[in-house]
């Protein structure tokens, strides 16, 4: 059985960063609030903590082109905008067409809204088609895709770029022994590609679900 993501972080320490950490703004608790109340998938919303750190990581970088490959309902890309530099474009790619509804009249609500760019399909045939040079890359979609879409996204990242890889501790299934389960396996295998790529600095954070931070040399 799937585990809760909340099974492998403590409620009480969970609930202590959320205090200290900055607020959500009005529309991102709006979306968090009916996420988790409405959405058979819930459990796939970045939430409070997270979200403030991609804000603040985008921020710090200011890219003028981010990728993200799985809208969800558009939390993440609403974080990752708030740190768009003047004129930046945040592309972000969705496979199932209720969410992507869901996200694009999220940004519609947002002081983002042309600056988002929503691409509806299969991740795998929509990033070949984009030409843009990326300053920092999110995926977080469907898990068996992850070294995939790593490997298509990777030679359109600037030197210095910086991609971020969601759910890379998978529940905690993947310090099992054996590891079970397709996905958990594919996070497994990715996380391990990663380890032996030295055309890159990364480090894996034990934030949520687990984030991995890689930096392009």
């Amino acid at each position: 059985m799937q585990k809760n993501i909340l099974d492998i972080i403590q409620p009480a320490i969970q609930s202590y960063t959320e205090k200290f950490s900055s607020q959500e703004n009005a529309l991102l608790h709006e979306i968090a609030v009916h996420t988790y109340a409405k959405h058979d998938h819930s459990n796939m919303l970045s939430g409070h903590v997270q979200g403030r750190f991609l804000s603040m990581l985008s921020k710090l970088l200011r890219p003028k082109r981010i990728l993200e490959v799985g809208s969800f309902v558009g939390y993440s890309g609403l974080c990752l905008a708030e740190g768009l530099d003047e004129g930046g474009e945040l592309h972000t790619l969705e496979l199932r067409e209720d969410d992507a509804q869901t996200a694009e009249a999220n940004f519609k609500k947002s002081n983002y809204s042309g600056n988002i760019i929503l691409h509806r399909g299969n991740a795998l045939d929509i990033i070949p088609t984009l030409s843009e040079t990326w300053d920092m890359v999110f995926i977080d979609a469907d898990k068996v895709n992850y070294s995939n879409y790593y490997r298509l996204v990777f030679p359109r990242v600037r030197k210095g770029g910086l991609m971020i890889a969601d759910n890379v501790l998978f529940h905690g299934e993947v310090i099992e022994s054996p590891i079970k389960g397709k996905n958990a396996m594919a996070i497994q295998q990715f996380n391990e590609m990663i380890e032996n790529d030295d055309s890159v600095d990364k480090v894996m954070l034990t934030l949520r679900d687990g984030l991995f931070l890689i930096y392009k040399k």
